[in-house]
């Protein structure tokens, strides 16, 4: 069992309870001591989306990891246990309904503020300051009504990381192909006949002998030639997207009916 001043600490702390498989629970609410022995006995549990419910848990099997309260039972039995209004003090019978659900040995210790267990009459339970007509059955007399309540839902949202995007950037080689016209020599043979015009320039050399005459030709060929320009820019943004998500839950509301003899009405 954790000691009276680490569950003090704990709960200026802000821990949280834990479950048995390790899951969290709720955040550390009250401690309750029993009157008698002044042990720690139960914690409560602040649940529900905003921490709006606060569910009870017996300390007596429970150990301490760092700042939480680890307790031997699921989330879901911590937080389906009796709603228990946690005004700082459980009348036996809560905690005799609370021992029964987590069935643990106990009850009938009343914890915590001191109770006035001296009986009093129906008179006496039937009278009061203002004047009450008749009398609470079901535990010490508060006033002449019943408080009906019911539990509400509150939405609300949290932001969270859901993804990553980056930009990057890598070379890639691709063929490109272009047709450029390129031109070139090619030699071509002319003949033409002796004239009197030519006659002078065929007489002016030997009559026979052997020459040789050359031609140089010439041809384009491509070249090639690359260079780096910029062609575009890029750059990441964010925009916000608005959908719609719905939620639904369970809630609970007590209603009040008029029992009268052998008929009811609502």
């Amino acid at each position: 069992m954790i000691s009276t001043e680490n569950l003090s600490a704990l709960t200026t702390a802000g821990g949280n309870v834990i479950a048995s498989d390790g899951t969290k629970i709720g955040s550390i609410g009250q401690i309750y001591a029993d009157d008698d022995t002044s042990e720690p006995t139960w914690v409560t549990v602040k649940t529900g989306l905003f921490g709006t419910h606060e569910s009870f848990a017996p300390l007596d099997a429970a150990t301490q990891d760092g700042n939480d309260i680890v307790v031997p039972y699921t989330k879901d039995k911590v937080k389906d246990a009796p709603r228990v209004a946690p005004d700082g003090h459980l009348e036996p019978e809560e905690e005799d309904q609370l021992y029964t659900y987590y069935e643990r040995s106990g009850g009938a210790a009343y914890t915590g503020t001191n109770r006035d267990t001296t009986d009093r009459s129906t008179t006496e339970r039937e009278t009061n300051a203002r004047g009450a007509v008749g009398h609470d059955t079901s535990g010490p007399t508060t006033d002449d009504a019943m408080t009906r309540s019911e539990e509400q839902v509150h939405v609300g949202t949290e932001k969270q990381a859901t993804g990553r995007a980056r930009l990057r950037k890598y070379v890639v080689t691709e063929n490109v192909t272009k047709t450029v016209p390129v031109q070139r020599e090619e030699v071509r043979l002319e003949r033409e006949p002796i004239t009197e015009e030519n006659r002078g320039a065929a007489m002016a050399g030997p009559a026979i002998s052997e020459e040789e005459h050359e031609v140089i030709l010439h041809e384009e060929r491509p070249v090639v030639e690359k260079e780096t320009v910029p062609v575009e820019r890029v750059r990441l943004d964010k925009e916000t997207v608005t959908d719609e998500h719905t939620v639904t839950e369970e809630v609970r509301k007590e209603n009040i009916d008029l029992d009268d003899d052998d008929r009811t009405n609502r």
